[in-house]
């Protein structure tokens, strides 16, 4: 039985959303089926779609037609800036991919940019962002932050916090879950039995034996050293300016990092156009590109579609990867 398609969300009408999933219509052609859900009105001018009723009827719409499972919103949507009235509708979208996932009519979720501050101001929007919205909506507690690109991935144990507040959220208890999570993700859609995991110090040199500081000692090494022993094949704690590198590159699956920058800076370095986010923990694969609504040039016609592509494939793999665990 072929798998079934992916469900694209609109995200923020107003941003470049609908652009690039245009420009990803026309370059995946119907290699690799997906539909977008939204209101077709947001669409580029003279963008050829088709209206579909159900997920499956995505197969068998033409290449260069972007199947569009409709969900009308308040008004149309003007480049550039978000409309308080069409924040209730994009959380609307994203409710009803994962009800479409769930139902297994829809093989991936892949969310394109929303804005946070316009869901906040006109719907109340009581989540961080798409993660923490995603998780509730899955039924989880605790999910993590991958991004990936084909010579890197990585993960941040801490997020969205000021560097000064790190020390205080980097806990024993984060760290071993994100490192449990991020292990189970590998194995299950990325197809790796046994990931190599490399770890991230906090501090300069990770520590140089407490010189620079004793996070290492007193919480990072306890906890390596106790998934170790479970047989996991960790390494670290490394310092940071050295692990990036190609040939460190090559030794590892993937690098758990501290925080926020010491993830992004490396990965948005090797790869900047074509990174992907997505979330490991879920029940259900989502991917998205690893860029905002971009509202600066919205509308324009210069938005690029990298990430885009690169979200898309990277969750049918998963989803390919993740039946065929199921089947084994």
């Amino acid at each position: 039985m072929a798998q079934p398609p992916i469900a694209l969300t609109c995200g923020e009408p107003a941003g470049i959303g609908p652009e690039i999933a245009v420009l990803a219509r026309e370059a995946l052609g119907d290699d690799l089926p997906f539909f977008w859900i939204g209101d077709p009105r947001h669409l580029p001018a003279g963008t050829k779609f088709q209206l579909i009723d159900r997920p499956q009827q995505a197969i068998g719409v033409a290449a260069g037609t972007l199947p569009v499972l409709p969900h009308p919103f308040a008004s149309p949507a003007t480049p550039g800036t978000a409309l308080p009235e069409h924040a209730a509708d994009v959380i609307a979208v994203i409710a009803r991919a994962v009800d479409l996932v769930q139902q297994g009519q829809a093989a991936a979720i892949c969310t394109a940019p929303i804005h946070k501050k316009a869901l906040k101001d006109g719907a109340g929007f009581a989540f961080p962002g798409h993660t923490e919205f995603l998780a509730s909506l899955g039924g989880v507690d605790r999910v993590v932050m991958m991004l990936a690109c084909p010579d890197l991935r990585v993960v941040p144990v801490t997020i969205h916090i000021p560097l000064a507040q790190v020390p205080s959220a980097l806990t024993a208890d984060a760290l071993e879950e994100t490192i449990r999570i991020t292990h189970a993700g590998l194995q299950q859609d990325f197809g790796l039995p046994a990931p190599r995991i490399a770890v991230a110090g906090l501090n300069p040199h990770a520590g140089e034996g407490g010189a620079m500081g004793a996070e290492e000692l007193t919480l990072i090494i306890p906890v390596l050293d106790r998934l170790r022993a479970e047989g996991m094949h960790i390494v670290g704690p490394l310092p940071a300016d050295t692990m990036f590198h190609a040939k460190a590159r090559a030794q590892y699956d993937v690098a758990i990092c501290m925080y926020h920058d010491q993830a992004l800076i490396p990965i948005k370095t090797i790869d900047f156009a074509g990174g992907v986010n997505l979330t490991l923990g879920l029940p259900f694969i989502r991917t998205s590109p690893d860029h905002g609504t971009a509202f600066d040039i919205a509308g324009r016609g210069i938005a690029d579609a990298t990430s885009l592509i690169a979200a898309l494939r990277m969750a049918h793999d998963m989803s390919n990867t993740r039946g065929k665990n199921g089947r084994d």
